[in-house]
């Protein structure tokens, strides 16, 4: 048998360095500046052997926001693409406005081996020292969003108390905003919208207006298909009618998901803000016939245990579901619509309480046996204790027939 020799080649390619360069203003000072940064960097770089100097990237009279950089995110691109295995920059600051956005990317580069090295802070990220500083930039991204946060919430409020309009045209149909911000309405648009309210007015339903739009090839606001519950948001919107309600939704925590604002907040109603493109008139027959299907679809959805049952960890109410086993459970709706972060949940099979008598609100309390699930409710434990307060408070009144002893249970839910 004949071995073959190769040879291996050894060698490794140059490291690729990049530089970065930001000035937010195109003052001749600043424009300046940035000259000087470019040239610091071609200086440091350009003559040497042992590495490959793949440029400056640079944008100028632009704010640290990653979204409006036309440089900033061409760099970052080729650092997907493997072309470049180091950035420097001059510092944090330059690098992006805020540390959420350095947070962002610098976990993304990282995950991909290429480094930044923030001169100023004397930084690499893939060093041991970047590991503690993504810590400690984790901790500030937190505070900032929660400022953020708060500060967005707060103009919002000084805004909605003006009554100023903060309002998302590309949501709903009918409507533009002008160069002050105000609507108006957009003639194409809002002939889809009369024509609506008017087959609904007909007698159409919400499945039937959105199967005929979709026939036709209407597109909603976003181009996608209809569905009815896309026709029923339409039919409630206030702003067809003129009308203005703001703060209908929030965001709970930095993080949350968008809530319905059920009272949390306060809400602001504006009358006559806008021209209409629904007559009042118009309007209240819609909404009372919607309210009219509202109660004739609850009423014929109520089962046994409707409205009756309330999760121990939360209180709120279960709604009955399905399962695709066709098993009926009875699960906590804040956890459906709101998931885990609201409330752990509970499953309770409708088998396990199928001949429970209730005729008022009950907290339903889950406890494990033996690995398995038994179910009870407030309701039971409360004419239980009864019965066993009156079986003893019989008996001790042959001792003490003049004390009375009220005996009170305390439920761990």
């Amino acid at each position: 048998m004949s071995v073959k020799k190769i040879r291996v080649n050894n060698q490794k390619h140059k490291q690729r360095i990049c530089a970065y360069i930001r000035v937010s203003t195109t003052n001749g000072s600043q424009l300046e500046s940035l000259e000087n940064q470019k040239q610091y960097f071609e200086n440091l770089y350009s003559n040497r052997d042992d590495i490959d100097f793949v440029g400056v990237y640079h944008d100028k009279g632009i704010s640290g926001s990653k979204d409006n950089r036309p440089n900033f995110q061409a760099m970052i691109e080729n650092c997907r693409k493997g072309m470049i295995d180091v950035i420097h920059t001059k510092s944090i600051a330059r690098f992006a406005r805020n540390t959420v956005t350095v947070l962002e990317i610098t976990r993304e580069l990282k995950a991909i081996g290429v480094d930044i090295f923030f001169e100023e802070q004397n930084i690499h990220t893939l060093s041991s020292e970047g590991e503690v500083m993504l810590s400690v930039l984790a901790s500030i991204a937190e505070d900032e969003l929660r400022s953020m946060s708060g500060n967005q919430r707060w103009a919002f409020q000084k805004k909605f108390q003006r009554g100023e309009l903060v309002i998302n045209t590309k949501r709903f149909l009918g409507y533009d905003l002008d160069e002050n911000g105000e609507l108006i309405i957009n003639p194409e648009e809002a002939l889809i919208v009369r024509q609506i309210f008017a087959l609904y007015l007909e007698g159409y339903g919400t499945h039937r207006i959105a199967k005929l739009l979709n026939e036709k090839g209407v597109a909603t606001v976003t181009g996608a298909k209809w569905h009815d519950t896309t026709i029923r948001q339409m039919l409630s919107n206030e702003k067809y009618n003129g009308s203005v309600l703001l703060q209908k939704y929030f965001h709970d925590g930095v993080n949350g998901p968008k809530k319905l604002n059920q009272g949390e907040l306060e809400q602001y109603f504006i009358e006559d803000n806008h021209e209409a493109i629904i007559s009042m008139e118009d309007w209240q027959a819609v909404q009372g016939k919607l309210n009219s299907r509202r109660w004739q679809q609850g009423r014929n959805k109520t089962y046994k245990f409707t409205g009756l049952l309330k999760c121990q960890h939360c209180g709120s109410t279960l709604k009955r579901q399905v399962s695709y086993k066709k098993k009926i459970v009875w699960c906590c709706s804040k956890y459906i619509k709101e998931g885990k972060a609201a409330c752990k949940g509970m499953r309770v099979p409708e088998v396990d309480i199928s001949n429970w008598t209730v005729t008022s609100p009950v907290t339903v309390i889950e406890r494990d046996r033996d690995g398995e699930k038994y179910y009870s409710n407030t309701g039971q434990e409360s004419a239980d204790q009864r019965s066993s307060s009156g079986q003893e408070e019989n008996q001790s009144s042959r001792i003490l027939s003049s004390v009375h002893r009220p005996r009170r249970t305390a439920i761990k839910l």
